[in-house]
């Protein structure tokens, strides 16, 4: 392999700067694994960005997805080589730290790969070029550490030029004045000046097909998914509500599904039936007693979780019954009403209700939905009602808004801001093409493919907002060269100016875990010389 192979001829001495000759094998796995991931990088690549295009998935049952989510992109790409599904593992790793920038992470991965293989090409050794891209990662993060701005929480404006940061870049950006206020708010509400981290499990997004994005609200107190059960002709408002969960079933018990009773005299039939009654009605009526007047059943899956019979008994003692609450929903309502799950009718007690000013089904743009306000020691959690006219439009506003919500608490996490738009990128390159010159040897060359590698993110967002990626990145370096280190794209105008006074701010977070995320997987494949097949 030749050591002037990409134009550049490295100094051929003994020890370090020896070039790299490695035997056949190992160099054809290794460009495998560099293709392989370089093709998945470049799948996302265009959807990157404000001005990115969309892509539209078929799901294997049929459905249809419209997203430039990077995240739920790659989740639904069929990746095959193991070296592709490294890249998607890498976008999920990016989506669990921070939320977003899961775009950013894959493509940033893909043009590190593509400088890797050009030095392989030059003949340095791959485990040179993994160390010398681990530490320019770390110098990268400090440099972006360097030009970041503290935020205080209190700051609202601030949290919410963040939010709508992100949202802009999504398919639903026309509506970012109404959804980044709800994402502010939601978090705001669940975090504390001294926590240093926001579980997203206790914002629970409800979606209701009805209305337009617009009509979407935070709602104060807790929405459900589920609709309350009028089919006897039960209540459904109740005023000064006490709000029982049980996880047992009002139905008549049923024998196994291997067994089967038969009964041939109707006198033993009506003995039956009076038998089932008088059960169902001794729980009615236990339940009751307990002061219940709102009932949340679980849902059941061997027998009916309540028949009609106790419907009709639950309707005469005036107790508005919601059914079929899913099981990974009873930890959210229980900490969000105060009750407790009962599992069995000889503990439901008092104790165990939940309190609220009122619980009612409204009608909203021809959709029904449960609301309880008012509640008495409610936990800290938040209920998003998000409306939309179709489902593919509320599959996006949800995935929309995690990726806001997310941006906030990457905020709480780690509380400093950084530029959009290609900025810090630059600033990282610059500096560390200037550290470069101050090493010596392979370190050196690695150092600055590093660097260059850096300026995919600015090429990339002018190339897909359709302006001359060489003339915008070249107008930028020159004005991060006089000094100007905010000055970033601006996608919407097709110019360079100060990111941060046009309000185009992410969380620091965001854009250091994608270099140290992508710079990881890198390193990783590049130490990979053989491929097995397990049995």
């Amino acid at each position: 392999m030749s050591s002037v192979a990409a134009g550049v001829p490295l100094p051929l001495a003994t020890g370090q700067n020896k070039a790299f000759n490695d035997k056949g094998k190992p160099m054809e796995v290794r460009m495998s694994n560099l293709v392989a991931a370089k093709a998945i990088s470049d799948a996302v690549r265009t959807s990157l960005g404000p001005r990115g295009m969309d892509k539209m998935i078929q799901t294997s049952k049929g459905e249809v997805i419209v997203t430039n989510d990077g995240a739920t992109i790659l989740r639904s790409i069929q990746a095959l080589h193991p070296a592709s599904k490294m890249l998607v593992d890498l976008s999920v790793a990016q989506d669990i730290e921070a939320g977003d920038g899961t775009t950013t992470v894959v493509v940033l991965a893909g043009s590190l790969l593509g400088a890797a293989e050009k030095l392989l090409q030059k003949g340095i050794h791959p485990t040179i070029i993994a160390e010398s891209f681990l530490k320019a990662s770390a110098k990268a993060v400090e440099f972006l550490t360097e030009i970041s701005v503290p935020v205080d929480l209190n700051d609202r404006a601030v949290l919410l030029r963040a939010a709508s940061t992100s949202l802009n870049s999504k398919i639903v950006s026309q509506y970012s004045s109404t959804l980044a206020p709800i994402a502010v708010s939601a978090v705001t509400r669940l975090a504390t000046p001294t926590s240093s981290n926001v579980d997203l499990r206790d914002i629970r997004i409800v979606k209701k097909v009805g209305g337009t994005i617009e009509d979407t609200e935070l709602i104060d107190g807790v929405v459900l998914n589920q609709n309350v059960v009028t089919a006897a002709g039960g209540p459904s408002r109740i005023e000064k509500a006490k709000i029982g969960l049980i996880q047992f079933q009002l139905s008549a018990p049923k024998p196994d599904m291997d067994n089967t009773v038969v009964i041939n005299d109707y006198r033993q039939m009506d003995k039956v039936i009076k038998e089932g009654r008088a059960y169902l009605l001794n729980l009615t009526k236990k339940i009751k007693k307990s002061g219940c007047n709102v009932l949340l059943i679980q849902k059941s899956i061997l027998r009916d979780a309540v028949d009609e019979t106790s419907l009709n008994f639950l309707k005469r003692l005036n107790i508005l019954v919601i059914k079929d609450v899913e099981r990974d929903e009873i930890d959210f309502l229980t900490k969000s009403l105060g009750c407790k799950a009962v599992s069995d009718i000889e503990a439901f007690t008092e104790d165990k209700l939940g309190y609220a000013d009122l619980v009612e089904e409204t009608n909203r743009d021809g959709t029904k939905v449960v609301k309880i306000t008012g509640v008495k020691n409610k936990g800290r959690t938040v209920s998003i009602l998000a409306m939309g006219s179709n489902h593919l439009v509320l599959e996006e506003c949800e995935r929309s808004l995690h990726d806001a919500l997310c941006v906030i608490r990457c905020l709480v996490k780690k509380r400093a801001l950084i530029g959009g738009g290609g900025a810090p990128e630059i600033h990282a390159s610059r500096m560390l093409s200037q550290y470069a010159q101050s090493l010596k040897g392979m370190e050196a060359y690695c150092f600055q493919a590093y660097a260059d590698a850096l300026e995919v993110i600015p090429t990339t967002l002018a190339e897909n907002a359709g302006l001359n990626p060489i003339a915008i990145v070249t107008e930028l370096r020159n004005r991060h060269a006089l000094g100007e280190r905010n000055a970033g794209i601006n996608v919407r105008r097709g110019t360079i100016s100060n990111i941060i006074e046009e309000d185009v701010v992410q969380p620091l977070l965001v854009s250091t875990s994608a270099v140290e995320l992508a710079t990881e997987t890198v390193t990783l494949l590049l130490k990979i010389d053989d491929y097995v097949q397990a049995r």
